[in-house]
């Protein structure tokens, strides 16, 4: 078992509850994306059991995070957004030289490579143009409510998969994150196993569809791939906060960001 996988599983939990931040965004900044790619498609396979030591940590981490810092996060986001949202830019903004440096940019990206960049990245970054309010958790479910949840879940969990694209944030343009929220903080296996089904159904077919163009177009893939981590840093973004003592805040959690990215740059990609 590959247990360091776990603290990686916390992370990427973490990072999906915060609309604006992709837990495949949070894969690429560890250095594990194309091995998660890999198991996951492993997993579907007749090799399954080769695939369990890497995602069971994995997976564990995922599920603590998100049952455990839930309502941290959701109170962080709710009272705190810009500083918890700083925190992540500088933690993306800080991990891309180490990026670039695993991809051999310098060498082996083209023109037309750092077009697909561009490509992604504006893709990515015409989400922070699309306004995603919502308001209270839906209370009377009806056929048509877990419908929505199911498809909102594969929709989300496809968008996971994909750095750059949050699948909270996909939550919230559809009108259910509160209630997916309110769903995991209570505890209400309804909401949880209707969003869960529709999530690995998603994982399933977006990973297979990743795994296809790393195998085929591995570079143009990791082109835009980096297009759209650089593209969440418009989504991530909030804005700059509008009293002096959050701005303040909001510097130091930047700085802890960019901490955080050389740590983890260190760890990661230079053991």
């Amino acid at each position: 078992m590959e247990w360091k996988n776990i603290y990686r599983g916390m992370l990427m939990g973490a990072s999906d509850v915060i609309p604006g931040v992709s837990g495949g965004t949070i894969a690429v900044l560890l250095g594990i994306y194309d091995r998660l790619i890999a198991a996951i498609n492993g997993f579907l396979s007749k090799n399954w059991k080769e695939q369990l030591g890497f995602l069971i940590p994995l997976g564990t981490g995922i599920v603590i995070a998100i049952f455990s810092l839930s309502h941290l996060i959701e109170w962080l986001f709710d009272h705190y957004p810009k500083p918890l949202q700083f925190f992540f830019l500088g933690l993306i903004l800080g991990i891309l030289p180490y990026l670039f440096r695993q991809a051999d940019a310098k060498h082996t990206f083209r023109a037309r490579h750092v077009l697909i960049l561009v490509i992604g990245a504006v893709i990515v970054g015409l989400l922070a143009f699309i306004s995603a309010n919502e308001g209270t958790a839906i209370q009377d479910k009806t056929l048509s409510t877990y419908i929505w949840l199911l498809f909102s879940g594969f929709l989300a969990s496809s968008a996971m998969v994909l750095p750059g694209i949050s699948g909270s944030l996909i939550l919230l343009i559809l009108g259910v994150f509160k209630t997916v929220m309110a769903g995991i903080s209570n505890l209400q296996l309804d909401v949880i196993v209707t969003v869960g089904i529709g999530i690995v159904l998603g994982v399933m077919v977006m990973s297979k569809i990743i795994h296809f163009f790393l195998a085929h177009y591995r570079i143009a893939t990791f082109a835009f791939v980096t297009g759209l981590v650089i593209g969440s840093l418009a989504v991530v973004f909030p804005g700059w906060p509008a009293t002096n003592s959050l701005v303040l805040v909001s510097v130091v959690t930047f700085a802890l960001g960019l901490a955080a990215a050389y740590i983890l740059g260190k760890i990661e990609y230079e053991d």
